[in-house]
């Protein structure tokens, strides 16, 4: 345990370091008393341009003074705290100035998007508020300035405390709004999974954002208007009843012409499994938390994935129950990320023909005859679709815009008109008996097992030269991870960069856990997800860092995957 002092004592050594070399910031290093809060400095940065100096604050909750009602529950807890995130930013940003070199002066708080999530930040509980933070000390190239570094630490911190961390300083109103907004979708959420439904969009709803790089809602979009056919209403906690579409398990397909809205309303479903901020407009666009999104991936390895159901009958007798390859076609990367998926508990598949392999989805009567079947080793998915329904319980959602031969398999057909949605399932029934396609179902027996594998632990090396952890992220795009780059640009569940943090986190916490050697995949996941209900995301770390974000075990899986020095025992 570091020694406790005071925080005058902190100031005064602040004010004999001035002018001395960078390195000598480091004896601050410990744990100070303020007058209602502490401080602990955890690791001091050893010069002005390297990563920035960690810190936290602890503030007894007789001081930060947050009712019981804030916290109380799980999904309040997490709510709260990432309220209190964006107002130690906010605050931080405001208050914190440059003081010199480098990162001298600057407070950083890990930035929040428009997702509430579980964040390493802020931790609430009975007794305390703990926030974390990092703060680049104050230097004149090498050499420290003292004095600034007192006004940093002493008096800027502390204001920063006053105003962002304690219930009497904050906006009531729409803190309770952000909790109790994030509580009713969780509502919702949980009747999804009871009552087995897909998705739910409430009327009202704005879908649409403003750019692939801003997902702010667009300005002066169309509200989202559930068709009567497919009206349901939920009650929840804090908003009473709120009345929308609801989609439920099966087979559903999006249709439309270009430009109106079929994958603007898939990337909602798609982004549904994470809570909004108020004002989001997609507050109560609630996905099962089992939804992931498929899409092709030409390029990627793949380590003795079992894609048989879907890739059989390879050149030269090549087997596919246990498929590896460096280098992926589309329609065998597709193939192999829902396999993948579905090792991993995925139950909803939601797909976009603008980002599948077109042979992987459909082969038509025509194609049919001019190559026979067993010269064509793609069983495509609208071929796979029932027996994954049937013998798995998984549902499939598919934007389709140019092959009504889905309309066979299609248990709902949703229509997009001018952002509108319209239930056009009879219509597209009834335009499957007057026109059918005449082509033959490829599929041969049953979908089958899914195998679940084992890996090879120390195959997930985190080590770089002499540094036995070297993990790097780059925004929501890739992991840095020792020798290698798992790239994760296709994984658009991904949505803030400190799930990339963590996720890199757990690799190296999975790795480390002896007890993992016997273990399938699927074992690991699951009780890696359980240790972080019982723990926190911030448990997985050995150091505490205020920048982690929970992630889905989804996610998790796909970056496991994507490691090419991944190795799958047979």
């Amino acid at each position: 345990m570091l020694n406790m002092k005071d925080y005058k004592a902190l100031a005064g050594a602040l004010k004999n370091l001035d002018g001395r070399n960078y390195t000598s910031y480091k004896s601050i290093a410990g744990v100070y008393h303020f007058l209602d809060f502490t401080l602990f400095i955890d690791h001091v940065q050893g010069d002005p341009f390297a990563s920035p100096s960690r810190m936290r604050v602890q503030i007894p909750q007789s001081v930060a003074g947050f009712p019981s009602d804030t916290f109380h529950t799980k999904s309040r807890e997490i709510a709260l705290r990432d309220y209190l995130t964006r107002a130690l930013r906010r605050e931080a940003q405001q208050e914190s100035t440059k003081k010199g070199s480098g990162k001298s002066g600057e407070i950083t708080v890990a930035p929040a998007g428009q997702e509430i999530l579980e964040r390493s930040a802020v931790i609430v509980n009975d007794q305390m508020v703990e926030a974390r933070f990092t703060v680049g000390m104050p230097a004149n190239g090498r050499r420290i300035l003292g004095l600034q570094a007192v006004e940093l630490l002493c008096n800027e911190i502390p204001r920063i405390v006053n105003r962002s961390l304690k219930f009497q300083s904050l906006n009531k109103a729409a803190l309770y709004k952000h909790i109790e907004t994030a509580e009713d979708a969780d509502s919702i959420r949980n009747k999804l999974i009871r009552g087995n439904h897909v998705a739910f969009i409430a009327n009202g709803s704005i879908l649409p954002r403003r750019s692939g790089v801003d997902q702010r809602p667009l300005e002066r979009a169309i509200p989202f208007q559930s068709p009567k056919t497919l009206e349901a209403t939920f009650d929840t906690p804090n908003s009473g009843p709120v009345t929308g579409m609801l989609i439920p398990a099966g087979t559903t397909l999006i249709v439309g012409g270009g430009f109106h809205g079929k994958s603007t309303l898939l990337n909602a479903i798609a982004m549904g499994v994470y809570n909004h901020v108020p004002g989001d407009g997609r507050e109560f666009a609630v996905s099962s938390p089992m939804a992931v999104k498929i899409k092709a991936e030409e390029g990627r390895s793949i380590q003795k994935v079992d894609i048989s159901p879907f890739i059989n009958l390879l050149p030269l007798g090549i087997s596919t129950k246990d498929f590896q390859t460096p280098n992926a076609s589309g329609s065998v990367s597709q193939a192999a990320n829902i396999v993948e998926a579905l090792e991993a508990g995925a139950k909803i598949l939601l797909l976009d023909e603008d980002t599948s392999a077109t042979n992987f989805m459909i082969r038509d009567k025509r194609m049919q005859r001019l190559i026979a079947k067993d010269k064509e080793p793609i069983t495509p998915l609208i071929d796979r679709i029932n027996a994954l329904k049937e013998e798995h319980g998984v549902s499939t959602l598919i934007v389709m815009g140019g092959s009504g031969d889905y309309f066979d398999v299609a248990d709902l057909v949703i229509g997009m008109k001018d952002y509108k949605p319209e239930d056009l399932t009879n219509e597209a029934r009834a335009i499957a008996e007057e026109y059918p396609t005449g082509r033959a179902v490829e599929s041969e027996g049953g979908f089958g097992a899914i195998k679940r594998r084992k890996l090879l632990l120390k195959s997930l090396d985190p080590s770089r030269g002499k540094k036995s952890v070297a993990v790097k992220t780059r925004k929501t795009d890739s992991i840095e991870f020792g020798t290698q780059e798992i790239n994760l640009i296709a994984i658009d569940q991904i949505v803030d960069n400190g799930q990339l943090k963590a996720i890199a986190e757990a690799l190296v916490f999975i790795k480390n856990d002896p007890q993992n050697r016997d273990l399938t995949l699927p074992e690991i996941l699951n009780k890696l997800l359980f240790f972080i209900d019982e723990n926190g995301i911030q448990g997985i770390s050995a150091t505490p860092k205020g920048d982690l974000v929970r992630f889905r075990i989804f996610e998790l899986a796909a970056a496991i995957n994507r490691l090419r020095g991944l190795v799958v025992l047979d």
